[in-house]
């Protein structure tokens, strides 16, 4: 009995021992120096800077716009500020699609990163700042398109096109929804008569050039009638 007694006397020690020395060390997953082994946290976690961004995560930009970043900040744990580098060389505006800009913040614990995506999008001004040619095979007598037109705003997602047609003038509309043009049904008269037509079309990535289908009806008599034809207009 007295043996029992000492055995369970020295495992019960044990066990308290062996509670009370838990492995010391980092406990948090997202420190630098996390232990796994860790039972009880030693406040010795360190970490990389927190990284924030100036503005919101994604962003969009106008093609052939200048790109100004509004760039971001960082912080060590105890508050103080870290240097962070902006690195937006990969942002091309002289094309539309998605781009990403990279931030980096380095301190003793290590380095963290942020990104910042930037789409460049086709805006109104990409139509409205250039001179466009026009070669198309409307013809001279039926759907006589001038060029160059000229083209201005409409609105914030309106065009007009005057001088429309050769010798007859004419003003257009449109509307415009990123790369996408539409003409809506309209009528433009003209001495003898009047055209009717509607048109849909496209701009292309770098913002060089636009295509534009058009379905017309000319009531002038001997020189009119119906007829589709497509219009391409390059930037000069």
């Amino acid at each position: 009995m007295k043996t029992t007694s000492k055995f369970l006397a020295i495992a019960l020690v044990g066990a308290i021992l062996i509670g009370g020395c838990k492995k010391k060390g980092c406990t948090d997953p997202l420190a630098t120096n996390y232990s796994a082994e860790a039972k009880k946290d030693d406040e010795s976690c360190s970490y990389v800077p927190v990284i924030v961004l100036n503005g919101d995560a994604s962003v969009t930009a106008n093609l052939n716009s200048t790109y100004i970043d509004e760039g971001a900040t960082a912080t060590n744990g105890d508050g103080s500020s870290v240097n962070v580098t902006a690195d937006i060389t990969a942002v091309n505006t002289s094309s539309t699609g998605a781009y990403t800009v990279t931030y980096t913040a380095t301190n003793e614990n290590g380095t963290a990163t942020a990104t910042r995506t930037v789409t460049v999008v086709i805006g109104q001004s990409a139509w409205t700042s250039s001179t466009w040619e026009i070669s198309s095979d409307c013809g001279a007598i039926a759907f006589p398109l001038a060029t160059p037109p000229t083209i201005s705003a409409g609105g914030s997602s309106a065009l007009i096109f005057d001088n429309f047609f050769t010798l007859l003038g004419g003003t257009a509309n449109a509307t415009i929804n990123g790369s996408t043009i539409t003409f809506p049904n309209q009528t433009i008269g003209i001495t003898l008569g009047e055209v009717i037509f509607s048109g849909n079309g496209t701009m292309n990535a770098s913002g060089t050039e636009f295509t534009v289908n058009y379905s017309y009806e000319n009531t002038t008599p001997g020189i009119g009638g119906l007829g589709t034809c497509t219009a391409v207009y390059t930037k000069q």
